[in-house]
């Protein structure tokens, strides 16, 4: 049975009518020789027919006024041409409006034949001049095209293969065609969900960032093509903006029912749309059948010294008295403030650690009212330790309105010596300069905890930028931008933790923070031939961050080559990156 928000549509057309608008001549149109739809889709990816004036005719098979026009189809045993061309067809106003006609009607249409959209697939549809709804009894069923497997993705491993022009465009054949995919889809991304009503589905798992996984080069790029056409969206087809329910999605996303990334979706049945260069699938049935990834508990890691690294996503406090709303970057209110506050205090709680590296915190200076001492004290007000304390750091570092900072249990381990971080101008603007502080557990060998957060990928240069690099722009190596200031950020970081800032000798050091690079890019690739490990060697895929549907690990632990057998375990717990941005 279609979905609310289809049938709902047909009430909201500009006209209600059950036969050929006003202005057209039926009976001209009735005599003029259809062409087949697969005539006009044609094999390629665009229609062979572009400029053409034609008559059609199909089934409505959905109707969508927040796409601006409905789809028809030809129903079985009518599908004229030849079979690799798609028996669906998008209608779109021309001269003609469209009129209300139920799902299952016969249409006959003539119209300008166009191609939907700019760089990348295009949606081929009709430009309508003449609409005429065929008369008739029941309405007649078009059966979906089955699909069990991702149109183009080659059979076997997920690894790279040298077959990727075959791979393109897999789904040009189904465009605007009811179609009921069976293969299971994954839920690999959901940041536009509650916005636009929008899933990033996959059909060959979880999806990652290519550079995750290979260096930038060949190995990349397939990776990339192949993310491509393992991908499908999952979009509800309205123009509405923050919708309250999700039609093909009843009762999810709630707090007692997560969605996920990683969940799996049964069979979805659609209709193959192609927006802003994207392929979608527009369900007209609810979404049933449905697997969703438990929640983790918190991760249970070996070892006497244990350190966590968190990003705490602009912890603003206003001006610490409870006033000073809404924050540059940060919460807008004192009661969101409280609630992000809340949530990072019970992710420490449940940790069991004793040092805490942060990212963004608010570069606020030093005292009781600054961002990372409130902190601190709602850890102690919580419990059950109550022991946290913040490094404190007069100035900065750093003159950003965010800086990383270090936490740490008194009761548990004792700082060595005084925070210290590097000069470099590199830490200037852009990368903000790292923290850096010794620790003694049980009068054991102190080791040093470096906090870092390089520049981001995002905010690209333009033109003559006066901090610009020619390696800092967007090279498409799926490095994105800034990388080669975050190169220089990563060598100028290795070169100050070889001078050994802290005085304990250099090598019982722990490199951690949000370094904005993937895990096989240039300055984390740079840091290994300088002798840092990554502690998650051994762990399959692991990530901490889902960006566009593809995961990653942004946030990283290095330690060095010559200490890497002393480390005893590291994990990652999945209580945010895999979370509906809902939540908060």
């Amino acid at each position: 049975m279609p979905i609310s928000r289809v049938s709902i549509s047909f009430f909201f057309a500009a006209f209600l009518l059950a036969g050929a608008l006003p202005g057209c001549t039926p009976s001209a149109l009735s005599d003029a020789e259809p062409v087949s739809i697969r005539q006009v889709q044609g094999t390629g990816p665009r229609s062979p027919m572009v400029g053409a004036e034609v008559v059609v005719e199909g089934v409505v098979t959905g109707s969508f006024p927040g796409r601006g026009g409905l789809f028809i189809q030809s129903p079985p045993g009518e599908e004229d041409g030849d079979p690799r061309a798609s028996s669906g067809l998008f209608l779109t106003p021309g001269s003609a409006e469209l009129p209300q006609v139920g799902t299952g009607r016969r249409v006959r249409v003539r119209g300008e034949v166009v191609e939907l959209g700019g760089e990348g697939p295009t949606l081929t549809a009709l430009r309508v001049a003449e609409f005429q709804e065929l008369a008739g009894g029941d309405p007649e069923p078009v059966l979906p095209v089955l699909i069990r497997e991702a149109p183009g993705l080659p059979a076997g491993p997920a690894g790279p293969s040298p077959t990727v022009p075959e791979w393109v465009d897999g789904w040009e054949r189904f465009e605007g065609m009811l179609v009921r995919v069976e293969a299971p889809l994954t839920v690999t991304g959901h940041s536009a969900l509650q916005r636009f009503g929008e899933v990033i589905t996959s059909f060959d798992g979880r999806l990652f960032q290519p550079t995750e996984l290979h260096p930038p080069g060949p190995d990349a790029e397939v990776r990339a093509a192949r993310n491509a056409a393992a991908r499908l969206v999952l979009d509800d087809g309205s123009l509405e903006q923050w919708p309250s329910e999700v039609a093909y999605l009843p009762g999810w996303p709630g707090h007692d029912a997560p969605f996920r990334s990683g969940t799996v979706l049964g069979p979805v049945t659609g209709i193959v749309d192609v927006r802003r260069g994207d392929y979608l699938l527009l369900p007209t049935e609810p979404v049933t059948e449905r697997t969703p990834l438990p929640r983790p508990p918190p991760p249970q890691v070996e070892g006497a010294l244990r350190i966590a690294v968190l990003n705490v996503e602009n912890l603003f406090n206003g001006d610490g008295q409870g006033g000073g709303f809404p924050t540059p970057r940060g919460a807008g209110t004192w009661e969101q403030y409280q609630l992000q506050q809340a949530k990072l205090v019970a992710t420490l709680q449940a940790l069991d650690v004793q040092v805490a590296a942060l990212a963004e915190v608010e570069n606020d200076g030093a005292g009781p009212e600054t961002a990372i001492a409130q902190f601190a004290e709602a850890l102690n007000q919580a419990g059950p330790a109550r022991d946290w304390r913040a490094i404190e750091v007069a100035e900065g570092p750093g003159s950003d309105a965010i800086r990383v900072g270090i936490l740490y249990r008194a009761d548990r381990v004792s700082p060595v010596g005084s925070p210290v971080y590097p000069e470099d101008p590199i830490f200037s603007w852009g990368s903000r300069p790292p923290l850096g502080q010794a620790f003694v557990l049980d009068g054991g060998d102190p080791w040093l905890v470096v906090a870092n957060h390089l520049k981001s990928k995002g905010g690209c240069p333009e033109g003559d930028h006066p901090r610009a690099t020619p390696g800092d722009f967007d090279l498409g190596d799926g490095q994105a931008c800034w990388n080669a200031h975050r190169v220089a950020a990563a060598r100028a970081l290795a070169d100050w933790l070889d001078a050994d800032p802290a005085g304990i000798g250099g090598e019982n050091v722990l490199l951690v923070g949000d370094l904005n690079s993937y895990g096989q890019e240039d300055p984390i690739r740079l840091l290994n031939t300088r002798g840092w490990a990554d502690a998650f060697a051994a762990s399959e895929r692991p990530y901490s961050y889902v960006f566009q549907g593809e995961a990653g690990r942004l946030d990283h632990v290095l330690i060095r080559a010559s200490r890497a057998s002393r480390l005893r375990g590291a994990a990652i717990w999945h209580s945010n990156a895999d979370e509906f941005t809902g939540f908060g």
